[in-house]
């Protein structure tokens, strides 16, 4: 099904996990802007719904990024409602956090493939396509998790770090093709994924519409990285310069090294069970029993 497209509107943006969160307020902006937003989700009773909230030029679709066939039937429809792809926001995350070794491998492999596989299987999914046109914008959505150290989110900042990594590559490798790619990462967001956590001193924590207006900026003005909110891009880059001695201590200080390892199960266990994860029973020791 084709739908109407206003004069003038030449941006079609595709957003994976756009039912709620970062990826709805990212979609909400973009359609103010007078983007066609198409709202990817695997919650698409979510997608539709927001969807429905934005009226025209909107469209929902069920996606599960963890599966590359899902991902291109979602571009395939995008494209046959709107026209050829301009923007693609690969947004869609979940947030493991607790002791490494209270996480179940399955639990690991989930973020793996939602985290990381969702955003190769997006640039997959769209370059062919923009790379013929000449033309298109590839945006992940990492954290700065991905950027320092994390305990409590281990496998969470190394996707994260998968991610950033990823984009600058894909960066480097289509330089000269038209194509810009862009990592953004936001610091503690007021979203389900931070539920049951006290976030840190001192940095205060931003809300969806903040990462979103970001987006929206560097739509307008593509860079290859955009830090939300511009003060931890400071701290990230000045991290490494300073010796891991006096970050350690800098992150004790403003409580980051407990963030992740000091939670209110109950406040999270509805986001755990959303997510399909669980942790698994503390490793026994020889004595011990099950």
């Amino acid at each position: 099904m084709s739908l109407p497209v206003p004069a003038g509107t030449t941006r079609v943006v595709a957003i994976s996990g756009a039912g709620r969160g970062i990826g709805l307020a990212t979609a909400r902006a973009l359609h103010a802007s007078g983007a066609c937003v198409v709202l990817g989700d695997i919650d698409v009773e979510a997608a539709e719904a927001a969807a429905a909230g934005l009226g025209d030029r909107a469209l929902a679709v069920r996606l599960d990024v963890s599966d590359a066939d899902s991902f291109v039937a979602f571009v395939d429809a995008a494209e046959t409602a709107f026209g050829p792809l301009g923007v693609l926001i690969n947004n869609a995350g979940i947030m493991p956090i607790g002791p490494f070794l209270d996480e179940a491998p399955a639990t690991a492999q989930r973020a793996l493939d939602i985290n990381m596989m969702g955003c190769l299987n997006g640039m997959r999914s769209v370059l062919p396509g923009m790379l013929e046109r000449g033309r298109g914008h590839i945006i992940n959505v990492a954290s700065v998790a991905g950027k320092s150290p994390v305990p409590g989110g281990l496998t969470y900042a190394a996707t994260k770090a998968g991610v950033i990594s990823m984009t600058e590559t894909a960066r480097v490798e289509y330089a000269g093709t038209g194509l810009a790619f862009t990592c953004v990462m936001p610091s503690f967001t007021n979203t389900e994924l931070i539920a049951g956590t006290k976030g840190t001193r001192f940095v205060k924590n931003i809300e969806p519409d903040d990462v979103a207006a970001a987006i929206v900026a560097v739509i307008a003005r593509p860079r290859p990285d955009v830090f939300v909110p511009k003060v931890v891009g400071t701290l990230a880059r000045t991290q490494p310069l300073i010796g891991r001695r006096v970050r350690d201590r800098m992150n004790k200080a403003i409580k980051a090294d407990r963030t992740f390892l000091e939670v209110d199960q109950s406040a999270r266990a509805g986001y755990d069970r959303r997510i399909g994860t669980t942790p698994q029973p503390p490793s026994l020791t020889p004595g011990d029993e099950a």
